[in-house]
C-alpha cells in the first residue's frame, strides 16, 4: 500500500468547472449583469450544475427529507431494522429540560414512503448502546440517570458513596432524598431510590482437638452487602466539602439498624460531576414496534459499546457508571435466549470503544473511542481473546493520540479482515484533529497499522458507511471539537480499498458533527441524521442548536442506472425473489433477471450507529456458483464469526457497478 500523500481534486461543490455550460446558462449570466445579482447568479449556477445528469452520474446528489414537525427529534442513535424502517432514539436528546420533564423520544422512519411513527420510550436511553440480535430485535442497554454539572454549575458538594449493610436478616429500601450525615453533622442526600440487600451469612462447622477432646463449633461468617450511590450536600458551598475518608450515618435509622447500615466515602467535593448511567436494558421489537424490558445489567452504563458474538450473545463494555466514573473493566454478556446477563472477561476501555468481531471469534479494538476516560489508559489498539482474556497490542498507528471521535470499520469484503481508522481528534475538548487514515490486515503474522490515503483535512466525528460495491462513503464531521469556530466539514467522499484512494462526492448541505449518524438504506441510498454543535457562529458566542433535518445521499451508480433505464439500456439489477432464510454453508437460488450480468453479491449487516461508532455494519462477499437466465445461485457463508446470526441485506452488483435494492435474508 502506498504511503505517499495524494493531491486531491477540490470537491465539486467548492469550485466551478472551466467549461461552457450551455446557451441557457450563458444567457442567464448575460442577463444578470448588475453587481447585486452576482451572489444570486452564483447560487443559481451552482444549483444548475449539481442538478445536471452528468454531474449526478459522477458525484451523486443530496436531498432533504420532509420531516413533519411532530416527528423532528434529536437523533442520538440510528439503527436500520429488518422491516426497512430506521429507528431514531433521542431519549432526552441531550436536553436537561427534557430530562427533568421525563420527556423521552423514539421515532421510526420508513424511507420507502416517508412515513413516521412515534414510539413510547420507557426510560432515558440517551447515550445507550445497541446491537442487532439474531431474531431481528434491537438490544438497547444503558442510558442516562443524571446530567452532568460542570464548573460553576456545581454548587453542592457531591460524590460517590458506598452504603453497607451488616445485617444478614434484613434488607432496606431507601427513597430518594435519604440523608447521610458525616461525623461532624454535615448532611448529604441521595437523588435516587435504592435497595440495600441483606448481608451474606455463611455457617460452617469447625472441629478443634482430636479424639475424645474433639469439639465442634458452629462459626457464622457475615459479609456486608454494599450498594454504590451518589450523594449531594443539602447545603451549598465550600462548607460541605470534605477531602478525607469518613463513615456516614443514615438519618432515621435507630438501634441495630443504625449500627448495621452506614455509608463510606473517600471525598465529597465541588469537582465536575459527570453524567450517570443506568442499568436498564430493553429489546426493541421491530414488528410490534415497542420496547420490551429485559433483565438489567449488573453495572450502570452511559456510553457503552455492544458487540454481537458468533453465538448471538452480546458483549457489553465500558460506559460511565451510576456515580459518573468509567466502569473499571467490568464487562457483561447478554444472552437473548434467557434475556439475562452474565459476567464477561475483565478489561478496561474508554467509553464507546470500537470493538469489532473478527473471523475466528476474537475481538479487535481499533483504538477509536468517544468521550470519557484518561488519555493514558485503555487506548492502545489490539486483539482481545475473550476465552483466555489476553490482549495483544498492535502498533504502527500514526497520530495515536488523536483516536477519540475517530471513525473505524471493517473494510469490505469482510473476508479480507482489514480494518480502517479515519480521522479523529485529541482527548476531551481538544482542538486537534487529524486527516490520517490507517489500515491493518489481521491475516498477517504480525499485523500493524499502515498509513492509507488521507482525508482532505483533519476531521472529527466523520461518519463512514460501507456501500454494496465495496467502497466506503464518508461524510460530515468537523475539524474542531463539536464544530467550534464554524469548523464543520461540508464534504463527502468515497474511499476505494482496492486502490487506496478517495474520490470526491457531492457536498452535503447540512453540517454534521457530534451526535450525527449515517446509515445505508435498503434502496442503496445513505441517510444522515443529527448534529449537536456547541456554537452557532464562528466567534463561539451563540449557543448551537441540535440539527433535526434529515438529508439523504443518492450515489452516482444509482443515477447512472436510472439514466441507462431511461435510454432503454439495462438499469439496476433486481432480486425478484429468493429464500428469506437461506441455509448456511449451502447454495441458494435467487430469481435475478439477466443473471449473467451480475458480477458480485454482498450480504450487508444493517447498521446501528451512535457517536461515529458502528461496530454492527459489515459486508460479506457471497460466492456466485451459477448464473443461468433468471437464476442466480449463491453460496452462503457458514462461519458465524464472519456472519453473526441476524438479518442481512443481500445486494447484487453488475459489472458496471450498479447494485440492486436489498433483498432481506435471515441467517440464524
Amino acid at each position: 500500500m502506498s504511503t505517499t500523500s495524494r493531491r486531491r481534486t477540490p470537491p465539486p461543490g467548492a469550485r466551478l468547472r472551466k467549461t461552457v455550460l450551455g446557451t441557457g446558462v450563458t444567457l442567464l449570466l448575460a442577463g444578470m449583469n448588475m453587481p447585486a445579482a452576482v451572489g444570486f447568479t452564483q447560487d443559481r449556477l451552482h444549483d444548475y450544475r449539481i442538478s445536471r445528469p452528468e454531474y449526478r452520474a459522477e458525484y451523486g446528489s443530496w436531498a432533504l427529507v420532509d420531516v413533519p414537525e411532530r416527528y423532528r427529534t434529536n437523533a442520538i442513535h440510528a439503527a436500520l431494522l429488518h422491516t426497512g424502517k430506521v429507528m431514531l432514539i433521542a431519549g432526552s436528546g441531550n436536553s436537561q429540560e427534557e430530562f427533568d420533564a421525563g420527556t423521552f423520544e423514539t421515532v421510526l422512519w420508513d424511507p420507502s414512503d416517508n412515513t413516521w411513527t412515534a414510539v413510547d420510550t420507557p426510560e432515558d436511553l440517551f447515550c445507550a448502546g445497541h446491537s442487532q440480535l439474531a431474531d431481528g430485535r434491537l438490544l438497547v442497554a444503558g442510558g442516562t440517570a443524571r446530567y452532568e454539572l460542570l464548573g460553576d454549575q456545581v454548587t453542592h458538594a457531591g460524590g460517590g458513596m458506598v452504603v453497607k449493610n451488616e445485617d444478614p436478616d434484613r434488607e432496606h429500601t431507601f427513597p430518594a432524598g435519604t440523608v447521610f450525615r458525616s461525623p461532624d453533622g454535615v448532611a448529604y442526600e441521595t437523588e435516587l431510590e435504592f435497595t440495600l440487600p441483606s448481608a451474606d451469612k455463611e455457617e460452617r462447622v469447625e472441629t478443634t482437638g482430636t479424639g475424645e477432646d474433639a469439639e465442634e463449633t458452629t462459626v457464622v461468617e457475615v459479609t456486608a452487602s454494599e450498594v454504590r450511590v451518589f450523594v449531594v450536600a443539602v447545603e451549598e458551598g465550600e462548607g460541605s466539602v470534605t477531602e478525607e475518608p469518613a463513615q456516614y450515618s443514615v438519618d432515621g435509622l435507630t438501634g441495630e439498624d443504625a449500627e448495621n447500615v452506614y455509608g463510606l466515602a473517600e471525598s465529597l467535593t465541588l469537582d465536575d460531576q459527570d453524567f450517570h448511567g443506568i442499568k436498564a436494558a430493553y429489546e426493541f421489537d421491530p414488528v410490534a414496534e415497542r420496547y420490551i424490558p429485559v433483565a438489567p445489567m449488573a453495572e450502570a452504563r452511559w456510553y457503552p459499546t455492544l458487540t454481537t458474538l458468533p453465538d448471538g450473545r452480546v458483549l457489553t463494555v465500558s460506559g460511565l457508571d451510576d456515580i459518573g466514573e468509567v466502569v473499571p473493566g467490568i464487562n457483561e454478556i447478554y444472552d437473548p435466549e434467557t434475556r439475562t446477563w452474565q459476567e464477561g472477561p475483565e478489561r478496561y476501555f474508554p467509553t464507546y470503544p470500537a470493538l469489532f468481531l473478527t473471523q475466528g471469534g476474537k475481538i479487535f479494538y481499533t483504538g477509536s473511542n468517544a468521550g470519557y476516560g484518561p488519555a493514558d489508559q485503555g487506548r492502545e489498539p489490539g486483539v482481545w481473546d475473550l476465552e483466555t482474556n489476553t490482549f495483544t497490542e498492535v502498533g504502527g498507528l500514526r497520530d495515536a493520540d488523536q483516536l477519540e471521535t475517530s471513525a473505524s470499520l471493517l473494510l469490505p469484503p469482510a473476508q479480507d479482515q482489514r480494518f480502517m481508522v479515519l480521522g479523529g481528534g485529541g482527548v476531551g475538548e481538544s482542538e486537534d484533529s487529524t486527516p490520517r487514515t490507517s489500515v491493518i490486515d489481521l491475516t498477517e503474522d504480525e499485523p500493524r497499522y499502515r498509513d492509507a490515503a488521507e482525508l482532505p483535512q483533519g476531521t472529527r466525528y466523520l461518519n463512514s458507511v460501507i456501500m454494496p460495491d465495496d467502497t466506503v462513503f464518508t461524510t460530515g464531521g468537523s475539524e474542531d471539537y463539536r464544530g467550534r469556530g464554524r469548523s464543520d466539514v461540508l464534504k463527502a467522499q468515497f474511499y476505494d480499498p482496492a486502490t487506496d484512494s478517495f474520490r470526491a462526492a457531492a457536498d452535503p448541505t447540512v453540517p454534521r458533527n457530534y451526535h450525527a449518524e449515517a446509515l445505508l438504506l435498503p434502496d442503496g441510498r445513505v441517510a444522515t441524521f443529527g448534529s449537536d454543535p456547541l456554537f452557532a457562529d464562528a466567534d463561539n458566542t451563540r449557543m448551537g442548536r441540535f440539527e433535526q433535518r434529515v438529508e439523504v445521499y443518492t450515489p452516482p451508480a444509482l443515477h447512472r442506472a436510472e439514466s441507462a433505464a431511461k435510454d432503454g439500456v439495462a438499469g439496476r439489477p433486481v432480486i425478484e425473489d429468493g429464500p428469506r432464510e437461506p441455509a448456511r454453508g449451502a447454495e441458494s437460488v435467487f430469481r435475478v433477471p439477466d443473471a449473467e450480468r451480475i458480477g458480485a453479491a454482498r450480504l450487508v449487516r444493517p447498521g446501528a450507529v451512535t457517536h461515529t461508532t458502528d461496530v454492527e455494519q459489515r459486508s460479506i462477499a457471497v460466492g456466485i456458483t451459477a448464473a443461468d437466465g433468471d437464476e442466480l445461485t449463491l453460496d452462503i457463508p457458514e462461519d458465524r464469526s464472519l456472519t453473526p446470526p441476524g438479518w442481512y441485506m443481500l445486494f447484487v452488483v453488475d459489472a458496471g457497478g450498479a447494485f440492486s435494492e436489498a433483498h432481506w435474508v435471515h441467517l440464524p
